[in-house]
């Protein structure tokens, strides 16, 4: 039997800054897309971010049916928050990404869509939004099934680095704890407080901001001097922005999103956690930690990994997503990895 094939039929470019929620966006984003593509967060995203992102959204008719989350990035040292376009002729490159979860593709579609049709309208809609001065377009941390969307004369692809899965083939948290190594195990269960729960408002967005800004400054640096291969040509093309306190404190309301917080006698933070639990899979969003040299405790990491395959293994989800950094860490406590693709398309074969 032949499947049936989803033409698209148009494609709209959306700002969150200013543009209302798309007709249908909920239902769409409710169907099979995490808290992160919630447009009230993509809005405080956009408005406290260095390149602002847009919201591609593919409809057949009036039905939503895909989308694709676009950074439109002006250089790596800009300095200016939520900024205006600045005429259509500035150079500017986009890309198809979600810089605050990593793991995950920033495009999304429903089954039996035509992908490379849709792809080529997109990058249509996204040219006559931006511009002349759009350069180009990449596609960042893609799952494989997508590339031969993608893929094609004049673009170019490559392997990044994968993502860290840990597919759920336990029925107790004991049996994962037990493929664990000594080192490991030692560091589960730390005497120090810990409090956790989703829809929290009893904590302070700007300290955990200050705690996960700082955490990433130092992860990105063992990355660069690493030779992380997300890193193009030897630059350091890192267009994400700080985390902001206003979109920390939408995130911990939300009732899909475990907060965890860990704090010494004296009350000081001395980690935190969100973790985003969804039917499709869990995934360990935020994670920052005070340094050892700073009064951190050495692998305080580990037990926070542990509530979150313990939640997994609970409510019976099918696998713990956890980001790219890391590897050789997560690799230890279980995980394994899928591969993930960019893509780059120069602007002379967009939508070709």
């Amino acid at each position: 039997m032949t499947a049936t094939v989803t033409r698209v039929s148009q494609v709209d470019v959306h700002d969150p800054r200013i543009d209302p929620v798309p007709d249908g966006w909920a239902a769409f984003r409710a169907r099979c897309l995490p808290p992160v593509w919630d447009y009230e967060l993509l809005r405080r995203e956009a408005w406290l971010a260095k390149n602002p992102p847009v919201l591609a959204v593919v409809r057949e008719g009036d039905r939503v049916v895909g989308a694709l989350s676009v950074m439109v990035c002006r250089g790596w040292r800009a300095r200016e928050f939520g900024p205006l376009s600045g005429g259509r002729l500035r150079p500017r490159w986009a890309e198809v990404y979600l810089p605050l979860l990593s793991g995950y593709p920033a495009v999304v579609f429903d089954d039996g869509v035509d992908e490379h049709a849709a792809i080529r309208q997109f990058e249509r809609a996204l040219r006559d939004h931006v511009g002349p001065g759009l350069l180009g377009v990449i596609y960042r941390a893609m799952n494989p099934e997508l590339v031969p969307a993608l893929a094609g004369r004049g673009r170019v692809a490559r392997e990044i680095d994968p993502a860290a899965v840990l597919r759920n083939t336990y029925s107790t948290v004991d049996e994962w704890e037990r493929g664990l190594a000594p080192g490991i195990r030692q560091h589960l269960r730390p005497d120090v407080g810990t409090e956790a729960g989703f829809g929290r408002t009893d904590v302070d967005p700007h300290e955990l901001a200050v705690l996960l800004n700082a955490h990433r400054a130092r992860q990105d640096e063992r990355a660069w001097a690493g030779g992380q291969r997300s890193r193009i040509g030897g630059l350091h093309m890192d267009t994400r922005s700080p985390i902001s306190p206003g979109y920390l404190d939408a995130l911990v309301r939300r009732q899909d999103v475990l907060t965890r917080t860990y704090r010494d006698d004296a009350g000081r933070l001395l980690g935190f956690n969100t973790m985003i639990d969804h039917p499709a899979g869990c995934a360990v969003h935020h994670w920052a930690a005070q340094p050892s040299a700073a009064g951190g405790r050495k692998g305080l990491y580990v037990d926070c990994y542990a509530r979150c395959v313990a939640h997994m293994i609970a409510e019976g989800r099918p696998e713990l997503t956890a980001g790219r950094a890391m590897l050789a860490e997560k690799t230890a406590l279980g995980f394994d990895t899928r591969s993930l693709w960019s893509v780059a398309v120069p602007r002379p074969v967009l939508g070709r």
